[in-house]
């Protein structure tokens, strides 16, 4: 038995989300794990390094499959980049430990949130950036990113309703910065790990604090309150990239 590691990036535009799921094929799990079984002819499950909303996108997912397959990986590459769609594609492959995990052994993970603050917004990248005129004021932003820095209790930044899982995280990095030239301005954020929805409302968040709608007292009233009802709005999917997955060497 094999284990096969693939990284790949999609646009999930037009998925229900990364998660395979009853009485849809739209979603990517789905989609990857059809064109696999038939590439191999044996039914293939693989395991996804995290699940991603629908119409989030991504541009380094991992993923790892096992396989009774003999087939050479080069082989493999070539087949699966044929078989698949536009808005997948396949960066790398390779047969790792037997060990190897995409889910559990991720050590941290790296999303990246895209708005476009120009006055006028540019019309080709507005399915794929987040348009908001009003200009933003990036240090109040920064300022009150500052406070979801380090281990919390983050319940009031997710979706997540079951009391039986823990809604602890810890963030290492949160990043804005602003491109001067296109006003475009490119959220950050780097953590061990991520509940249900917890970028997109930390990014609702933080364009609230943009808007001056928000103080850094008021995100530490938000975190402390541990209620979703809290919090700002999630921010639209669209915006949304999974960046990087890490694992240790």
């Amino acid at each position: 038995m094999r284990n096969i590691k693939f990284v790949i990036r999609y646009d999930g535009t037009t998925y229900k989300g990364w998660q395979r799921l009853s009485g849809t094929e739209r979603t990517l799990q789905g989609k990857i794990e059809s064109y696999l079984s038939e590439i191999l002819g044996e039914k293939i499950t693989i395991t996804g390094c995290g699940r991603t909303d629908a119409g989030v996108h991504a541009l380094k997912y991992t993923l790892n499959f096992h396989t009774e397959s003999a087939m050479p990986i080069k082989e493999l590459e070539d087949k699966f980049r044929k078989a698949v769609p536009m808005d997948i594609q396949l960066l790398e492959a390779k047969n790792c430990s037997e060990r190897f995990h995409a889910r559990y052994n991720a050590l941290h993970k790296t999303y990246l949130y895209k708005i476009d603050n120009s006055e006028m917004g540019d019309m080709f990248s507005r399915k794929y950036k987040y348009q908001i005129h009003e200009e933003l004021d990036i240090e109040n932003m920064r300022n009150c990113a500052k406070i979801l820095l380090g281990t919390h209790d983050f319940q009031s930044f997710t979706s997540l309703k079951t009391k039986k899982k823990s809604t602890e995280r810890k963030i290492f990095d949160i990043d804005i910065d602003r491109d001067e030239i296109t006003s475009e301005i490119f959220i950050k954020i780097r953590g061990n790990g991520f509940l249900w929805n917890m970028v997109r409302i930390i990014a609702g968040t933080l364009i609230e604090a943009g808007l001056g709608k928000l103080t850094p007292s008021d995100v530490q009233a938000i975190l402390d309150e541990k209620k979703r009802a809290q919090a700002s709005s999630k921010a639209p999917a669209f915006a949304l990239y999974l960046l990087d997955v890490e694992y240790s060497k």
